[in-house]
């Protein structure tokens, strides 16, 4: 990579409502600490009915034209693992709802969570091939487990969007990753089910290993040493995960897993995703942008990112922001973001699962709920209908 490229701005949306887990909790007749501390959430997103992947992309990518301008866009990559059709793109929907130009590429990713990250690499390597163009990557998703299963409790719904460009304002990709790749059945989901199959165990014990081997990849590849780095990023499918992976990287490089420690170097990463929950393939790019919303100044530092998806594919990669960056930052419209969420019941939540699960096939229309700026409002003869939401 011959020049610099990177994240030139980078944003969010979620969804409509917002679930404390202390009412999961006493559902479930369990402790909420066992929420709170155990998986470190405290709030999950849910979606609306007239919400889904991608009119989360969509909110999140409007920011971004809105700030940009859609001028030397040629590609738009959309990761995702909650897809919405098993042929056409996601990418294609928001390509049309976001007014960007027919002389586009539009493309889905996937690879469970680690999506995000392959489209983020493959749009520096286009820029790469041409400088002058700007490449708009999305990584939404929304999580959905079993009702009253244990993963229920991570559930959460969220877009990053983010623009790649060569000299970027926000952080530099820097060159050299770390690769791991196996065959493990810890997570998955056949087309025919609209929920995952999870080995939880197993996959906390993956996610470990894909870490230890990523990160030899990575020193074997001429990376950064581990005193290099600034800062710490994983990919949170709950927020305590990251401290899991954390504690082994700290052991591998003789150091101490100290709370105190632990602490130091990921609680900045956990704001977004603590109050959300589980993205997939936004979830390591939402904790980026916790940590530089709420840290100072990490000028020239590099930024160690470990993205994992089940299954399994991880990746170990820096980034690294560049002066000025923090002009850029949305701080503002990231908090109101989650203030802005409607809480909601149990029993809502409930209902509104139960309904998504028996409403497969057939023409259906949505109430208008969401206020994110655009809303799907009619599944008929299997045609998905999006429209902009009136302000």
């Amino acid at each position: 990579m011959t020049q610099h490229i990177g994240i030139h701005d980078i944003a969010f949306a979620t969804g409509h409502y917002a679930l404390d887990l202390a009412d999961l909790a006493r559902v479930h007749g369990v402790a909420v600490d066992k929420f709170r501390i155990g998986l470190g959430q405290q709030v999950q997103t849910v979606a609306a009915p007239d919400e889904d992947i991608v009119t989360l992309a969509t909110a999140a990518g409007q920011q971004i034209l809105a700030r940009h301008g859609s001028d030397g866009i040629q590609t738009i990559l959309l990761a995702t693992e909650s897809g919405i059709d098993a042929s056409k793109a996601a990418a294609i929907y928001v390509q049309d709802l976001l007014g960007l130009p027919n002389a586009v590429r539009a493309v889905e990713l996937k690879q469970a969570c680690y999506g995000g990250t392959a489209a983020l690499h493959l749009a520096a390597a286009l820029v790469a091939r041409d400088p002058n163009q700007r490449v708009l990557v999305i990584a939404s998703d929304v999580a959905a487990y079993d009702l009253d299963s244990g993963g229920e409790a991570t559930q959460g719904a969220a877009a990053v969007a983010m623009l790649v460009t060569a000299d970027p304002a926000v952080a530099v990709l820097d060159p050299v990753s770390g690769l791991f790749t196996s065959n493990v059945m810890d997570f998955w989901r056949p087309t025919y089910r609209s929920t995952p199959r999870v080995d939880g165990k197993l996959s906390v014990a993956i996610y470990l290993d894909a870490v230890e081997h990523a990160w030899k990849d990575y020193e074997a590849r001429g990376g950064h040493r581990y005193t290099d780095f600034g800062a710490f990023c994983y990919h949170q499918p709950f927020t305590r995960m990251a401290y899991k992976a954390h504690s082994r990287l700290l052991e591998i490089n003789g150091c101490a897993a100290t709370p105190q420690q632990l602490d130091a170097d990921l609680l900045a990463t956990t704001h977004y995703n603590r109050m959300i929950g589980n993205s997939y393939t936004a979830s390591l790019y939402l904790g980026l942008m916790s940590l530089l919303d709420h840290t100072d100044d990490l000028t020239g530092k590099p930024v160690a990112m470990l993205s994992y998806g089940s299954g399994c594919v991880a990746e170990f990669f820096s980034v690294t922001p560049v002066s000025g960056y923090r002009e850029h930052l949305r701080a503002e419209a990231n908090r109101a973001a989650l203030a802005d969420r409607r809480p909601i019941s149990y029993d809502r939540y409930r209902a509104l699962r139960e309904s998504a699960q028996t409403g497969a096939g057939g023409d259906v229309e949505f109430d208008a709920v969401t206020t994110s700026g655009f809303r799907l409002s009619a599944v008929t003869d299997d045609k998905r209908i999006y429209q902009p939401v009136a302000r």
